[in-house]
């Protein structure tokens, strides 16, 4: 702090500085201890560039393009400049060489290129990798061969058609909690699975007393029980399947067969609903034809037939993935779905299908109703395991009871869908394609 003062007072006052502080300076500087400026701060080495022998003074600005070849523009001009000077002194000593009609070499001056905007020199470590890039877009351009080629197969029709894109149908579901997203493709696995455990086979030629009929009889009263109480669509499917499974191992009576329909509802509403229906409202919707003791002897005697089995895989299990990878339009293509499949479970000639047949063939014949194109897509195919002709046969079923749906007296199917809140789908005509391929088959049979 001191020598500062010292200093600041002489360079302003003009005052001698004193003695003993003057000769310590004095001999540093004679010592060469003298500390030096940095010329460089950064502490980076410099590339110096020679031109003919001498370096080029070292720029104190970025290194553009048109910077550089200004300095080396300089660089040459001086050099030319003393070359000119060199000859011209050598001209001075020789002899005169006019006479003898020697031209003298005229020195080409150099003159700097025409100077460019400048751009600074990209030093990052991906240029290479986007020349590369840049050299494979190059290869993946189109010749003019290829081009006419292309132009060609399109005129015959040879073109390949784009593939159908799988879609992602659980995309918007990400962030919901309750979707499961992560799990739902194994669930489905497992599903599959368990269908084939609890299939039901051909058991209407082993009852005595029952017929395909009563037990459509039965299906189409639960509906309007199911619809009267406002149950969960959950609580249907679940009953149609306890019905089945129960009688296809119990010897029933004409007398019971209702009473089974009774305990089986029973039965799914208290696996289903948060507030299931009260063994009392069963008895009431059912006339008392059965009293409350009859009831609760029924549902105990259906859960030991089953061994209390009731976490089945039902085609409304199915119905909801399936129509979601239907990708569909609106609500109506859903209830035409669900229509149909309700229609398939009155009816007894597709209780040997699987669950999940059943509800596939559902949105196929929903989609052609719709005359949705294509009728089956790459993203359902994948979703539900099943290719087009594998569900024809149970399509054609299904259509065929949409066909014949207004000429029975089972009504409470269509009355269901023919509400505004489900679209009125019952009355749409059936699946045209679908229904002409029934009525061939039918003939050449």
């Amino acid at each position: 702090m001191a020598s500062r003062n010292v200093v600041q007072h002489q360079n302003r006052g003009g005052e001698a500085v004193p003695k003993g502080l003057k000769q310590k300076n004095m001999g540093a500087a004679e010592g060469g201890r003298n500390r030096r400026a940095l010329g460089d701060i950064g502490n980076l080495v410099t590339k110096i560039h020679v031109v003919d022998g001498k370096p080029i003074p070292q720029a104190s600005r970025p290194v553009t393009r048109s910077f550089c070849a200004q300095i080396m523009a300089k660089a040459q001009a001086a050099a030319a400049a003393e070359n000119k000077l060199k000859c011209n002194a050598v001209e001075l000593n020789a002899p005169d060489v006019k006479a003898v009609g020697v031209r003298k070499p005229t020195q080409k001056k150099a003159t700097p290129k025409q100077q460019k905007p400048e751009e600074l020199i990209d030093i990052s470590l991906d240029t290479e990798e986007n020349d590369i890039e840049k050299k494979r877009a190059n290869k993946k351009r189109a010749t003019l061969t290829a081009t006419l080629t292309a132009r060609s197969k399109a005129a015959c029709g040879l073109s390949n058609k784009p593939e159908d894109q799988i879609a992602d149908i659980d995309a918007a579901d990400v962030n919901n909690e309750l979707a499961v997203v992560e799990y739902i493709d194994d669930m489905h696995k497992f599903y599959k699975l368990a269908e084939t455990e609890t299939r039901v086979h051909d058991y209407i030629d082993s009852q005595h007393e029952l017929n395909a009929k009563m037990r459509a009889i039965l299906i189409d009263w639960l509906v309007e029980v199911h619809t009267k109480f406002e149950l969960n669509p959950e609580t249907l499917y679940l009953t149609v399947n306890i019905v089945d499974r129960y009688l296809a191992k119990k010897q029933t009576s004409r007398r019971e067969l209702q009473l089974v329909g009774l305990g089986s509802m029973l039965i799914a509403s208290k696996y289903e609903e948060i507030w299931a229906p009260e063994v009392t409202d069963f008895v009431c919707i059912s006339d008392r034809a059965y009293s409350h003791e009859q009831v609760l002897v029924m549902e105990k005697r259906i859960l030991g037939e089953l061994e209390w089995y009731l976490t089945v895989p039902t085609p409304y299990v199915f119905l909801v993935r399936y129509i979601k990878a239907s990708v569909h339009d609106s609500a109506m293509d859903e209830n035409l779905a669900f229509f149909l499949a309700e229609l398939g479970m009155m009816n007894y000639e597709t209780v040997t299908y699987c669950s999940s047949m059943l509800a596939a063939s559902a949105v196929y014949a929903a989609r052609c109703t719709m005359n949705k194109s294509p009728a089956w897509t790459e993203t359902l195919k994948l979703h539900t395991g099943f290719s087009e002709s594998q569900l024809m046969d149970c399509a054609k079923l299904l259509v065929s009871f949409h066909a014949a749906v207004s000429d029975q007296k089972l009504r409470a199917i269509q009355h269901k869908y023919t509400s505004p809140e489900r679209g009125v789908v019952a009355l749409l005509p059936p699946a045209k394609s679908l229904l002409a391929a029934t009525q061939q088959t039918i003939t050449s049979a």
